[in-house]
């Protein structure tokens, strides 16, 4: 007999009923099941919320010996009466009715059972880890946070735009690329001078998987003023840490008529847009990661949300980490490249909160800032996180079409390659911003998960693309 599904409801809208008493259908997967005189309590969970529902059955349902045997995974339907639970712990629970078992998992080789699992292990089992509790709290705040973005953005009226995955340019000119070809890798053509000749490839030309929307963006922000970008970017940066992967999304926000100060003014703004917006929607999936990943955490994410950024030079920085009575292992002095310790040091002991380090020096930087007028240092910003350290960063761009070619040259970039970058400097050129923030770093930062690997559904790392 088919359940009447006119009355489906998600568990998560369920638990938040005003009224009991009324008949229900809810669909989902068994997390535990225990039986006690003649009566099954089985918790189920359609991946709404955090802690799922009770469904009691007893014997008086039609299949109750089917039912008895329902095993952690099974997959269900229950039609029933929403009532008041006795239970500690939970406002309502499902005496049921009718029970329709999908899919009854057999066998003792089901890997979620009912005990705490690594992230380690559950990173071995990608495809069934969203059924946890610690990555369905994630994916729950991932997509809160998808919306968010675009939220954001749309309502400050910013243009959204799709910059191209594969691109023959190198944004930030570091030679990173993921190479895309169609060339037989057993017998590539080869020119005269020995060379590969791209020209017969796909494309007629070298290239490969975009590592940021930026110089697209930078187009687009000429012709609609504030533009932004949200998808996938690649790295083929051989870094096995907690931090980093080789595809990730990133969001990229460009700003025409816009300085150095307006850009870190828009990014502090957007940063508290999202933690609160986190704050408000997932104060259960939040209290969890507090109860089992870090102490005091919701704390500092309303600490962020209320503190004003403080701001640092690059200069001041380094002059602060020379006079700390800290023994880093990587020394200080003007023009290094800051490490994670350092920025660590600065928003934890010093600042106790995020701080914005600018002007950095230009050989620590990327071509394309704006070079300041003491002719060393340019017009960059990070943002740094206590615990997680930088999560943003970004510049002024330089503008100035001269300036930007001798740095280009300083650097042994072809002027060619970047001929139609270089035209934005001299068809309407305007003072421009933008910054880059890596969404599974936001998202690190509001679980207070340990590892980046576990805050997107597969994670691609050096020498792993399972699944």
């Amino acid at each position: 007999m088919a359940l009447r599904s006119s009355l489906h409801v998600r568990i998560h809208q369920l638990l938040q009923s005003p009224d009991h008493g009324q008949e229900t259908c809810i669909r989902g997967w068994v997390r535990t099941k225990r039986s006690s005189k003649g009566i099954a309590f089985i918790n189920i969970n359609d991946g709404s919320t955090q802690s799922g529902i009770q469904v009691i059955a007893d014997s008086s349902l039609s299949n109750h010996e089917e039912v008895f045997k329902i095993t952690t995974g099974s997959s269900v339907e229950v039609f029933g009466k929403l009532v008041i639970s006795p239970a500690k712990g939970q406002k309502y629970e499902i005496q049921a009715s009718q029970i329709k078992i999908y899919n009854l998992v057999t066998g003792d080789d089901y890997p979620l059972q009912k005990k705490r699992h690594s992230l380690e292990f559950l990173r071995e089992i990608a495809h069934l880890r969203p059924r946890t509790n610690t990555l369905g709290s994630v994916f729950r705040i991932r997509n809160t946070l998808s919306y968010a973005v675009h939220q954001f953005f749309q309502e400050r009226n910013f243009l959204y735009l799709h910059s191209p995955i594969i691109t023959a340019s190198d944004t930030e000119g570091a030679g990173e690329l993921f190479q895309v070809t169609t060339l037989p890798l057993n017998n590539l053509p080869y020119s005269e001078n020995k060379e590969i000749d791209y020209s017969q490839d796909f494309f007629g030309e070298k290239v490969g998987l975009t590592v940021s929307g930026q110089l697209a963006g930078e187009s687009f922000a000429t012709a609609f003023s504030d533009i932004y970008t949200f998808g996938p970017t690649f790295r083929a940066e051989n870094s096995n840490t907690s931090r980093h992967l080789a595809e990730f999304w990133m969001i990229e926000p460009e700003m025409s008529f816009c300085d150095l100060e307006d850009n870190a003014n828009l990014a502090e703004e957007f940063l508290k847009d999202l933690i609160q917006t986190c704050l408000d929607q997932h104060l259960e999936d939040l209290e969890f990661f507090e109860k089992f990943y870090q102490k005091g955490h919701l704390h500092t994410l309303e600490s962020i949300v209320a503190s004003s950024f403080k701001h640092l030079t690059y200069t001041e920085a380094i002059a602060i980490l020379e006079k700390a009575s800290v023994s880093f292992e990587f020394p200080v002095q003007w023009g290094i490249d800051l490490q994670s310790e350092h920025e660590r040091y600065l928003a934890e002991n010093y600042c106790q909160g995020p701080v914005v380090l600018t002007d950095y020096p230009k050989e620590r930087k990327a071509f394309y800032m704006k070079l300041n007028p003491d002719q060393k240092t340019v017009a960059a910003m990070d943002i740094v996180f206590p615990s997680l350290g930088e999560i943003i960063g970004g510049s002024q761009r330089e503008e100035r079409y001269d300036v930007l070619v001798e740095r280009m040259k300083a650097l042994d970039l072809s002027t060619e390659e970047y001929w139609w970058y270089l035209d934005l400097r001299k068809f309407g050129s305007v003072p421009h911003s933008g910054f880059g923030l890596g969404f599974e770093r936001l998202i690190q930062c509001i679980t207070a998960l340990p590892n980046i690997r576990d805050v997107i559904p597969f994670p691609r790392v050096p020498r792993n693309a399972k699944f």
